[in-house]
């Protein structure tokens, strides 16, 4: 076993389940990830599997069906699944943040009704914050809850909007979505709700008010479906509000992607860890010159880059899972893996493709892949910029000057 990547401190529970999962990524998902890449196929047979080993209700909690696992074991699985193909890995993450939106704020209906099958990947979630034309100001959100007639739970909402980069958008038959909701209240993150909105598997009106318009096509993060939501009118009432109470859906998303940023650190892992693997092989097997390549100093100082990087960006990811876990403010340390594991990654991944030379160029070779799907990593659940907003603002409260 590889020195990298190691976790100091697992039981022998947790040891054995990410065993598990890196034995069914190298049998079932790193030899036919190439040709579902290429072909844009959504990995059904992959999903199955995951299903069975219990993944989509990882950390939903025993009394609702799931396993009950920690942050922590949870993001050594995304790593192991993010080296095989990320794409798979983001189909869960998604997922795995609704049920954790609903786990933290839902109402006990809401959890009852929707966890356990959750936890069998019955119901399978997305969630939505962006919009076309916001970008990361989630504060200009356009899409609307206008309430109509009705008393306590019956109260009636009518969403019409357009959300956009929604992971599984198509497949997902539970959608979390931010929509402003005037409440009068003094701040714009107070007049902001999440809806839990229920639809159908697949594209077109998929409910009523309801479209998936389609898959949207992308450079990398193929296999996946990556799509627009438009709400038209879609009736609703409050007691598909997540907690059943108005105004709290900021904070909500917010808790929920603080949470998703350590899953994308452990999916920077994955994917650089797999670059790294890559490249090293390859630098063994390629001669040039008389000698294998790894021989030469140049790509011998490029191993040592990458690997150093490998390991600390892990390192971070874990520390970031562990306060999590122990109930603790994480957002400094999520922003700083985050930030810390995308960029490794980047550099990582770029360096693998120059040990592989035109051969990292061609389509044939696994790197090509890898070299697509890492700039993902830079932007999804906040970009660099903000992780430094977020990081920078917090470092500042803790080492302000006593006045």
């Amino acid at each position: 076993m590889s020195r990298l990547q190691q976790t100091d401190g697992l039981s022998d529970e947790q040891v054995e389940l990410v065993k598990l999962v890196k034995e069914f990524v190298d049998e079932q998902i790193i030899p036919v990830a190439q040709e579902l890449e290429h072909a844009d196929e959504y990995p059904t047979q992959i999903v199955e599997g995951m299903k069975e080993m219990g993944i989509f209700g990882l950390m939903i909690p025993e009394e609702y069906g799931g396993l009950g696992e920690s942050l922590l074991t949870y993001a050594l699985v995304v790593e192991e699944i993010a080296r095989g193909w990320m794409s798979v890995s983001g189909i869960i993450n998604t997922h795995f943040i609704v049920a954790y939106m609903l786990l933290q704020h839902g109402t006990e209906e809401q959890k009852q009704r929707y966890l356990p099958r959750m936890a069998t990947g019955e119901v399978r979630g997305a969630f939505s914050m962006s919009e076309p034309g916001l970008g990361s100001d989630v504060s200009a959100i356009k899409s609307k809850a206008v309430k109509g007639g009705g008393e306590g739970d019956a109260t009636e909402w009518t969403l019409t909007g357009q959300k956009m980069w929604l992971t599984n958008g198509g497949s997902a038959n539970l959608v979390a979505v931010l929509v402003k909701s005037d409440l009068g209240a003094d701040s714009v993150y107070k007049n902001m709700t999440t809806f839990l909105v229920e639809k159908e598997p697949g594209f077109g009106e998929t409910a009523q008010g309801v479209t998936i318009p389609g898959k949207i096509e992308k450079m990398g993060y193929k296999g996946v479906d990556t799509t627009e939501l438009v709400l038209d009118g879609h009736r609703t009432t409050s007691a598909q509000i997540l907690g059943g109470e108005p105004g709290k859906g900021f904070y909500q998303m917010m808790d929920g992607v603080e949470v998703g940023r350590v899953n994308v650190a452990a999916r920077a892992c994955g994917v650089s860890m797999r670059a790294f693997e890559l490249g090293i092989a390859y630098s063994q097997q390629r001669e040039t010159f008389g000698k294998k390549i790894a021989e030469h100093q140049g790509i011998l100082f490029r191993l040592a880059d990458m690997a150093t990087k490998v390991e600390a960006s892990h390192q971070m990811m874990v520390k970031a899972a562990r306060l999590k876990d122990a109930g603790k403010r994480n957002d400094l340390e999520a922003g700083m893996a985050k930030y810390l594991a995308s960029e490794n990654c980047a550099d990582v991944v770029e360096q693998s493709f120059r040990i592989h030379g035109g051969y990292g160029y061609s389509k044939e070779y696994e790197i090509e892949r890898l070299y697509r799907e890492a700039p993902m990593l830079l932007i999804g659940e906040g970009t660099a910029e903000i992780q430094k907003m977020i990081i920078g603002r917090r470092l500042l409260e803790d080492f302000a000057l006593k006045t």
